[in-house]
């Protein structure tokens, strides 16, 4: 098993971008880019948190636990617009993507990196 599996906010994150991605596959084509936009920050989150459990360094780590982080927010606005275009309702995903952002600021936290 790799240590990304073991993470909880690993697993939350790999559920929320499976759900995401068959939802986004549905839009119409019209809103490919979007579509492109969404897959590529919900992914982008559970793909950061992977490589930063991977690292030996305090440091290495809390970076891609940042990135994860950073892509939970580009994720937030993402769901807005959609649910503005009346794609998806953001409602749906928003405090599991709330709970992976607080856990992600415990794990960096807890590597004392932060100011």
């Amino acid at each position: 098993m790799f240590q990304s599996q073991n993470l909880t906010v690993y697993n939350r994150s790999l559920k929320l971008s499976i759900e995401l991605c068959r939802v986004a596959v549905k839009f119409p084509y019209r809103f490919k880019r979007l579509q492109d936009q969404l897959i590529g920050a919900v992914t982008s989150i559970t793909l950061n948190i992977a490589e930063g459990s991977g690292r030996f360094a305090p440091k290495e780590k809390c970076h891609f636990y940042r990135i994860a982080q950073a892509s939970a927010y580009e994720l937030i606005a993402i769901l807005e617009i959609c649910e503005g275009l009346e794609l998806l309702k953001k409602d749906d995903w928003f405090v599991e993507i709330e709970e992976i952002c607080k856990m992600l600021s415990g794990l960096i936290k807890s590597k004392k990196l932060t100011p």
